[in-house]
């Protein structure tokens, strides 16, 4: 199946989406077939801090029905804060959604880990996963998540993560583990592997990038 992917929000999450679709392919011995789209991460930025969710569902489609054009039978979008407009795209868009938060709802229901903290987007801290029913999701206290938030917008339009930025994250995922009791960190903004990029870590990690590439690889080996 040719796969079409929504790139560019922000650009070095859309390198570990290409990095770990073609490590998946190449372990399947298949050939893939990808077209990127790239869209505009300071425009994506706007519309999540305005919550105008139908207007960025409608830029996506747009994306979208280019990848049609271009032979996509199906699409992904490489960012966990997009998926803020899902519910608007889904019904305007040209093609099926392989959506990441589908992808983290099967896979938190087969690791058998009941509660976790979530790091990124204001969005995607406050929505809690935008509301994933698999498990307990619990997120900073309401005063730190416009710090978190401004962190991680920064990141991921730079592309890199200052020494500043990687201590903060650190700190914020010790107190999910410590105070709230998660028993994993999950890395809600596919951008905060640029933070995260130690090999080991005192305790678990979840990726949200690498739990999604992995559905997309799924369905498009068939």
């Amino acid at each position: 199946m040719h796969i079409g992917l929504i790139g560019g929000i922000g650009p070095a999450a859309t390198e570990v989406y290409y990095r770990a679709l073609v490590k998946l392919y190449a372990q399947a011995e298949r050939r893939l077939e990808l077209t990127i789209a790239n869209a505009d991460a300071r425009e994506l930025v706007r519309h999540m801090e305005g919550g105008a969710s139908t207007a960025q569902a409608a830029i996506f489609a747009g994306y979208i029905d280019r990848l049609k054009a271009g032979g996509c039978a199906a699409v992904a979008l490489t960012s966990m804060g997009a998926h803020f407009c899902m519910k608007d795209l889904a019904p305007i868009s040209s093609l099926p959604l392989i959506s990441g938060l589908t992808a983290l709802e099967e896979y938190f229901s087969t690791i058998g880990i009941e509660r976790v903290g979530v790091l990124g987007t204001r969005a995607v801290m406050e929505s809690r996963l935008y509301g994933l029913s698999t498990v307990e999701v619990v997120s900073l206290p309401v005063a730190e998540l416009q710090a978190a938030h401004a962190h991680y917008i920064a990141m991921a339009v730079s592309g890199r993560a200052t020494d500043e930025q990687r201590a903060f994250f650190e700190n914020a995922a010790t107190q999910l583990i410590d105070v709230h009791g998660a028993k994993a960190v999950v890395l809600g903004g596919t951008d905060l592997f640029l933070a995260f990029d130690k090999p080991d870590y005192p305790y678990r990690v979840v990726d949200c990038a690498q739990v999604h590439a992995q559905a997309i690889a799924r369905v498009g080996l068939g």
